[in-house]
This record gives structure tokens, C-alpha cells and sequence, in this order.
């Protein structure tokens, strides 16, 4: 398969919807067996080593927190086999979400085997707002709630 910018998107976004399903089989069609997602020192994950390890963690966040993650910006080169993404990370049962960034590698069968996340604060602050200060998201047109669909799916404060 040759990488491309149609490519790349798909799989971040089948990616992302596999994460919002809390599906682990689909989020792992997306991956290497042996892939690996790194987070910030001292943040809860650590290095998710592996696949099954990845999506595990997402079903539990799902559970747990009520997450619904967006893909806000996709910036994809096809010839490296690389992408960064924006992300919002939303924690609908604590009030709060994270913004971040993601640099994802791809395999050239477009499989995803490495994952950095990049986000400058504690993820464990459960009624914490995380992002850039001074930016004017809302003015930007990033989401400042989570979806309607990831309170239709049972997310909300009430849970």
C-alpha cells in the first residue's frame, strides 16, 4: 500500500472512532501488533507498549472518565509516513478535558506503530481545563463542550 494523505486521515480518524466506540478490536486494526504510544513523564500511562495495551487503555478510559476524544487538526506527510495531530481530549464525567498534540508513524502498509503525545500538564486533575493560556479557541472554532454524542452515550456529570 502507498501512504497518502486520504490514507493517513482515514486511519486516525478509524482510529479515533474506535477510541469514542470504546472498541478495541477497532482500534487495533490500526496498529502494529507491536506498536508503541509514549506520554509525558510523570503522566499516568507512561509508554502503552503494544496494540492490546493501547486500546485497553482507551475502553478503560471510556469507562472510567467518560472520554470522547476530537481530532481538531491533521497535518499529514505521506512520504515520511508521518502525521501530527491536534487533539481535545474530553473527560465528561470530571468537567474537564485536555488539549494536545499527537505524532503519529506510520508502516508502509499504513499501520500505525508509533505514537507520541505531547501535552504540558498533569492529565490525573480530574476538574481541570488544560490548554494553551491566552488562546482564543473559541474564536478559532475549536469545541469548548464535549459532542452531544458523547453525552447521548451515557458520559455525562450524571453517570
Amino acid at each position: 500500500m502507498s501512504l497518502t494523505r486520504e490514507s493517513i486521515n482515514a486511519a486516525i480518524s478509524g482510529y479515533f472512532d474506535g477510541c469514542n466506540e470504546a472498541n478495541a478490536a477497532k482500534m487495533m486494526s490500526y496498529f502494529t501488533p507491536d506498536a508503541v504510544h509514549y506520554f509525558p513523564q510523570r503522566t499516568a500511562f507512561g509508554a502503552l507498549r503494544g496494540a492490546r495495551a493501547i486500546a485497553d487503555c482507551w475502553v478503560n478510559c471510556v469507562r472510567e472518565f467518560g472520554s470522547w476524544w476530537t481530532v481538531d487538526h491533521v497535518i499529514a506527510d505521506p512520504e515520511r509516513g508521518e502525521a501530527v495531530i491536534e487533539w481535545t481530549h474530553f473527560k465528561t464525567k470530571m468537567n474537564g478535558y485536555l488539549r494536545g498534540d499527537e505524532w503519529y508513524r506510520f508502516n508502509d502498509a499504513g499501520l500505525i506503530t508509533e505514537i507520541r503525545a505531547y501535552y504540558a500538564c498533569p492529565s490525573t486533575d480530574s476538574a481541570a481545563r488544560y490548554e494553551i493560556g491566552g488562546f482564543d479557541y473559541e474564536t478559532a472554532g475549536y469545541p469548548l463542550a464535549a459532542p452531544a454524542e458523547a453525552l447521548a452515550a451515557g458520559r455525562g456529570e450524571s453517570d
